[in-house]
């Protein structure tokens, strides 16, 4: 099983790509695409983003992308432009055919580390171990995609 975990976000969408064979999770990519105000608005950055994640589901064919669900809290503004951005990231994989599975911030904590009460630090420590990278991925969004993509991989092998 190949997955893709998204963390979106206008500016920085943090992204991993993890494959799990013989029970073994490798990754297979960690990274982010950014954006910056001066490619022009809010289309062209969207533009930039469909066509990066694009790219990546047509190199790697996950089966499926995770991402966490939206969590709305004080600043509306940046809650509706992270939408925008899922929703671009949504059609790319909509038009692949690939599921799009969403998890709460504390379904990505507990998968990852036994706790939903667990830190940003804890989370990023765990992954770096359980992956055997050879450090915290930077920027945060990286850690996040990872971290989202391998709470896919925990949740899939629970029989539902």
């Amino acid at each position: 099983m190949i997955v893709i975990g998204i963390d979106p976000g206008l500016a920085t969408v943090g992204y991993g790509i993890l494959s799990q064979r013989d029970g073994r999770v490798i990754p297979l990519a960690y990274s982010c695409i950014r954006t910056s105000p001066s490619l022009g608005g809010t289309p062209e950055r969207l533009g930039v983003i469909y066509d990066a994640v694009s790219a990546l589901l047509t190199e790697y064919s996950p089966e499926c992308m995770a991402m966490e669900k939206l969590f709305f809290s004080r600043n509306v503004t940046s809650a509706l432009g992270v939408a925008e951005v899922r929703g671009v990231i949504m059609l790319a994989a909509r038009e692949r055919g690939i599921p799009v599975i969403e998890y709460t911030p504390n379904q990505v904590k507990q998968a990852v580390t036994g706790s939903g009460k667990a830190d940003k630090k804890q989370v990023q420590q765990m992954i770096t171990r359980l992956l055997s990278l050879p450090g915290i991925p930077k920027p945060d969004d990286v850690a996040d995609g990872l971290s989202i993509a391998l709470c896919h991989v925990h949740t899939a092998r629970i029989p539902r």
